[in-house]
């Protein structure tokens, strides 16, 4: 902990949100330039910050013990602010996924959690809280160095949300209860609620902490069993968590964590016989194949939280810059990288030319760097594929004659840092106003009429998120309920709460994630039925 806190002393600014301190902060630059300056960048050529954490979990947790893959083979994780390796890990495939799903249905078939009380399970989950409460700092450290995402949204925001859905969660354990249901006759018909065993989970790489809790918290909730597979790129948080838990008294074979890669240990997670529930969080194209592998084996339920292409639609009524402030956290938030990122900007034609002057002006004082180092807001992307990936549709715009305000490029000559882009003039049949970008790329689109914007907005294949800035009650009740999304945020955005349920429309996913949504997907509900004798009433 003390070397730790070391990292700290770094840090002298909470990690922003969408609050009215933030907003004030916006500057007021007003230069009508058209041209591509330079960013606020010193932080990138400087030698990294190496944070004082040791790795110290790299194998696969199964059974409540760290064991070798069954192959014997590793894999390397990467450091993207340099591209160099922090550690090798074991790589799991279809081996180690059959022996954590035999060891989970043991303990769910056998074992005590699905036995034991509802108040002693969530006593274990508020252990496991406190215990990662204790640890935040190491936490927040692993997820910079593996993610690339600043620490202090590491260690003011995302850590502490887990606790938050830690305790959540634990409260619900206990309160989870069937129906007496009247019928006709003399019956007495009670329902269930059972856990429905052995529960899949796949999460990403963009927020592993995070999503790690919102699988896993809900699922111990109602008494299941769970093998969960992290995502390649950023293994190394989901060992440690699952590290505390079995600290935190989680009995052995409850909470089961493979690292692999998709096609090996994820296809096998999902496709299993004996796996009751999957959850999986990633690509659409992906969901779609998760879904097809469960139906073609057991036919397991299956919750998808996928992608988007969320517009973020400001009216001429707004404060501009109060508004510029809030559209560039919905963008530029995680380095873009964030599956509900504001990333269809639509401003109305009377105020458009000034936002886009301000959100140049905003981007190009963002500060690019050492996600370790006080004061930078956007580390690099995650690896060299999504690096290449957010580059070639910035290419894309250009030649797709969208105005390049600022950005466009890589930034420094080391590790996977991309300029903060900013595109105007664009229209909704452009890649970079169709598809999921994940990256530091803003699109400014114009609109006229509230009836043309809305019908625009939903013009996707997507429907995870909305944003609307406006002044007027009117147009946000009109907006909130014809938007076709998933969440809707009024004058704010991101805000994630415990209890607000997270999920999508269309092709953004089935089912939700958060909230006591999130409880019914792992659950099963049972009738009863018995004849009552001479009743002294039905």
């Amino acid at each position: 902990m003390a070397a730790a806190r070391r990292i700290s002393t770094l840090l002298s600014r909470s990690f922003p949100s969408a609050s009215p301190s933030l907003l004030r902060s916006l500057g007021r630059e007003s230069s009508r330039a058209r041209g591509i300056s330079r960013f606020s960048t010193a932080a990138v050529v400087e030698e990294p910050i190496i944070p004082p954490v040791q790795i110290s979990y790299t194998k696969n947790l199964i059974n409540g013990q760290f064991v070798d893959a069954a192959s014997g083979k590793t894999f390397p994780v990467y450091d993207p602010r340099t591209a160099e390796v922090i550690a090798n890990v074991a790589e799991g495939d279809a081996e180690d996924i059959d022996r954590a799903v035999a060891t989970a249905r043991k303990a769910f078939d056998e074992g005590p959690w699905p036995k034991m009380t509802p108040y002693e399970r969530s006593r274990i989950m508020l252990r496991a809280a406190d215990l990662i409460e204790k640890n935040m700092e190491e936490l927040a450290a692993l997820e910079t160095w593996n993610n690339g995402k600043p620490y202090v949204q590491s260690l003011k925001s995302e850590v502490p949300m887990v606790v938050r859905l830690l305790h959540y969660y634990a409260g619900w354990a206990d309160k989870i209860h069937g129906l007496t249901v009247p019928g006709d006759g003399n019956y007495h018909i009670q329902t269930l609620h059972e856990p429905i065993g052995v529960a899949g989970q796949i999460v990403p790489w963009n927020f592993p902490v995070l999503l790690f809790t919102w699988k896993v918290a809900p699922a111990l909730a109602c008494g299941n069993t769970i093998v969960l597979k992290s995502a390649e790129q950023t293994p190394l948080t989901a060992l440690y968590l699952a590290k505390l838990f079995h600290e935190a008294g989680l009995p052995p074979g409850v909470l089961n964590v493979v690292s692999g890669y998709g096609p090996t240990a994820g296809a096998a997670l999902a496709s299993h016989m004996d796996v009751d529930k999957l959850s999986f969080t990633g690509h659409c194209d992906t969901g779609k194949i998760v879904q097809e592998l469960a139906a073609k084996s057991n036919l397991k339920p299956v919750t998808l939280e996928l992608g988007g292409k969320s517009p973020f639609i400001i009216f001429d009524d707004a404060d501009v810059d109060q508004a510029v402030e809030l559209a560039h956290f919905a963008l530029f938030y995680n380095q873009g990288q964030c599956c509900c990122a504001g990333s269809r900007t639509y401003v109305h034609e009377r105020v458009y030319d000034e936002f886009v002057e301000k959100a140049k002006a905003r981007a190009m004082r963002r500060i690019v760097g050492d996600p370790f180092k006080n004061g930078v807001e956007q580390g690099p992307q995650i690896d060299p594929e999504q690096f290449q990936k957010v580059l070639r549709y910035i290419r894309s715009g250009i030649e797709s004659n969208a105005t390049l305000e600022c950005g466009g490029d890589r930034l420094g000559n080391r590790g996977y840092f991309v300029q903060p882009t900013v595109f105007s003039d664009v229209t909704d049949d452009m890649l970079i106003a169709q598809d999921e970008i994940f990256g530091p790329v803003q699109s400014i689109l114009k609109f006229k009429e509230t009836d043309d914007v809305i019908r625009r907005a939903n013009k996707t294949r997507f429907g995870l998120a909305a944003g609307v800035f406006t002044k007027s009650a009117d147009t946000a009740n009109t907006m909130m309920r014809a938007l076709r999304a998933g969440t809707v945020w009024i004058n704010c955005y991101d805000v994630f709460d415990a209890a607000i349920p997270f999920g999508g429309y269309k092709l953004s996913g089935i089912g939700r994630e958060k909230g006591i949504y999130s409880l019914n997907a792992y659950l099963q509900v049972k009738a009863v039925v018995q004849p009552v004798k001479n009743p002294a009433w039905l």
